[in-house]
């Protein structure tokens, strides 16, 4: 059942997300599609009930790999620089699933 939805988590990505540079811990740059939100989110959790996330996060697609203590710095957010904390995958089947990642203001 889950080849129905393959596609659906990148194609939503493609549609709603935004150009972010990321900035890795050894120094390369590079720019990805992803779709930052500083309000808070609901994800599912390691049980399968929610959990409220209540600092910035960045959602891309899983082959994206986001290392804590990599730099982020969203188009829509000009200016803001964010550090990744953690990173949560979806419990989606689906072969391009998102991977959302907490992210914290850089001080």
């Amino acid at each position: 059942m889950s080849h129905f939805f393959d596609g659906m988590a990148g194609l939503l990505n493609d549609l709603f997300g935004d150009p972010v540079q990321i900035t890795r811990a050894n120094g390369d740059v590079g720019s990805i599609q992803g779709v930052f939100r500083r309000d808070p989110i609901e994800v599912a959790g390691d049980d399968g009930f929610p959990v409220l996330i209540m600092s910035p996060t960045l959602k891309v697609p899983q082959t994206t790999r986001l290392e804590f203590g990599d730099l982020v710095e969203p188009s829509i957010a000009p200016g803001a620089r964010f550090v990744v904390k953690s990173g949560e995958p979806s419990p989606s089947p689906s072969a391009d699933r998102m991977v959302v990642y907490e992210l914290e203001l850089e001080p």
